[in-house]
């Protein structure tokens, strides 16, 4: 089958090497960790507990604060020490609940696989995601049972697994779809069901040919499941353009996939439901690659969400050069950070560690009008015009360009040879023009 994509992208250095070939290893529960209570798009969760209250492996530890909110469970066995304001993988500073482990690792309820999907109700299903609180893993954090609860007058059809992970060094979602393909697929099933949607693919990209052969040989006797090969382009993975290359089916601007009758989720969530729906495990851990040049031993951790990143950081032996950027995802779409201690959440797919000779400083400088930031875009805009629109304060300007439909995946800044700072440009827009509109 000849490998589908999109228009636009460009095509980074995946540096996928240093851990591609490394089975997911367990990382041991730390002393501390530290569960934010945003770690979703949405509704912050509402504490249900106070310092000093001991808890239990798996206890719910704050609420839902709304329908686009999920709850947050207790990763260890311990005591709460504070609720305050901790560093987060955004590189703010948000509030979260900060427990001390006993050691002990009881559990309020052992999950144990005591359910059949096949015999549940599409409600029960969601029902149990949304209790597990689960969110989108692969990044955007979108509530799950948000998202398996489309409207009426918006019939779902098709199903997508995002397997795509084109984040360059990044490889959790890899290793977890070579370890745990069969877990995935029934994930896929259910979320089929939830939608009543008849077809169910699962995208992949062709720098995972293993992956690929493995989810093939899985599905050989499936009539309405299907792997799709996807040539290896950034953004692929980004839910609009893998929903264009796999089904041809364009979303609108502004709209969502589910007003072409499409949901996406990624293998990562479709893991996370497969427990939570067969024995009610709560989404308290996940899979994370701690990688770059600087790492001394590079690893895909399996690991509980709160740990801190320096903790992680030393399982993996440590660094073997100066650290020149510290960034909570990949190099194209994460973070920033500033402080090691900051812990993991359920959207943490990574961490990178970039030495010091990887880091531009280079001064931003005139556009030339090149034009290749446009020919890069996956989404058809026109970076520079709405970086200049911005700038001048021209925010109608830049709406009328579409800034808001931008996804911010730094394709354009990636190009541009005047180290123009293009996504933090279309970010202030966004900002900026969100400001008027609530006016």
């Amino acid at each position: 089958m000849r490998a589908k994509t999109f228009r636009g992208g460009i095509h980074p250095h995946d540096h996928k090497y240093l851990t591609k070939d490394k089975s997911i290893e367990q990382f041991p529960a730390p002393d501390f960790v530290t569960i934010h209570l945003s770690q979703h798009i949405g509704a912050p969760a509402k504490p249900v507990v106070k310092p000093g209250d001991e808890v239990k492996k798996g206890q719910i530890i704050a609420e839902p604060n709304g329908f686009v909110s999920i709850p947050m469970h207790s990763p260890v066995s311990g005591k709460i020490k504070k609720i305050a304001n901790f560093p987060h993988p955004t590189g703010s500073r948000q509030m979260a609940i900060h427990i001390e482990n006993d050691g002990k690792d009881e559990w309020q309820q052992e999950p144990e696989q005591k359910n059949d999907y096949t015999e549940m109700k599409p409600k029960e299903i969601v029902d149990k995601i949304k209790n597990a609180g689960i969110c989108g893993m692969g990044g955007a954090g979108f509530p799950t049972h948000v998202k398996l609860s489309p409207p009426e007058d918006k019939p779902i059809n098709t199903v997508i697994l995002n397997g795509v992970e084109c984040e360059p060094y990044l490889t959790a979602d890899h290793r977890l779809m070579l370890s745990k393909a069969d877990e995935i697929i029934t994930g896929l099933k259910m979320i089929m069901k939830t939608v009543s949607a008849e077809r169910g693919m699962i995208g992949i990209e062709n720098n995972k040919p293993d992956a690929i052969k493995l989810m093939k040989e899985k599905l050989r006797n499936e009539k309405n499941l299907t792997v799709v090969p996807l040539k290896l382009r950034y953004p692929q993975g980004a839910e609009k353009q893998l929903i264009y290359a796999a089904t041809k089916r364009k979303v609108p601007a502004g709209g969502l996939p589910m007003d072409i009758g499409v949901v996406v989720q990624n293998v990562g969530t479709a893991y996370a439901i497969y427990e939570a729906v067969t024995s009610e495990k709560p989404s308290i851990e996940r899979i994370t690659t701690v990688t770059g040049q600087s790492v001394k031993n590079p690893k895909n951790l399996k690991v509980l969400v709160g740990t801190p990143i320096s903790e992680m950081i030393e399982f993996c032996e440590g660094t073997k050069e100066p650290i020149g950027k510290l960034i909570a995802g990949g190099p194209m779409m994460g973070f920033a950070l500033s402080d090691q201690d900051t812990p993991i959440t359920k959207t943490s797919s990574g961490v990178l560690l970039m030495g010091e000779d990887a880091v531009d400083d280079a001064s931003e400088r005139a556009c030339l009008r090149c034009g290749r930031c446009v020919d890069a875009c996956p989404m058809n805009l026109a970076p520079t015009f709405i970086a200049d629109a911005v700038k001048n304060e021209a925010y109608e300007e830049a709406k009328k360009l579409n800034c808001m439909d931008c996804m911010e995946c730094g394709s354009c800044a990636y190009v541009c040879p005047s180290h123009i700072d293009l996504v933090q440009w279309i970010k202030l827009g966004k900002l900026e023009i969100g400001k008027l509109e609530n006016k």
